[in-house]
């Protein structure tokens, strides 16, 4: 649903679901960026390895460690890194 309403070249930031992450991946989203750093034991760490295999533009860490928090803070970075330059 959400792919309808943004189409391609949006950014998009999963940092719950490991299952929203590979779902997105599964897609033809074409993103202009994705953040993901989903939290949890069980798939987390494999839907982050998955981003980074997909040759995708991705932010994501190794790992189960992350979460909305962390995803939102990585997104607020890019954005105040791009202000700055």
């Amino acid at each position: 649903i959400a792919l309808d309403r943004v189409g391609p070249g949006a950014v998009w930031v999963v940092g719950c679901a490991p299952t929203a992450l590979v779902e997105l991946l599964t897609l033809n989203a074409a993103p202009a960026l994705v953040v993901g750093l989903p939290v949890g034991f069980v798939g987390a760490a494999e839907s982050k390895a998955a981003l980074r295999a997909s040759g995708l533009p991705g932010v994501s860490n190794v790992g189960e460690k992350g979460g909305s928090a962390v995803a939102a803070a990585a997104l607020n970075a890019l954005l105040y890194t791009e202000e700055k330059s």
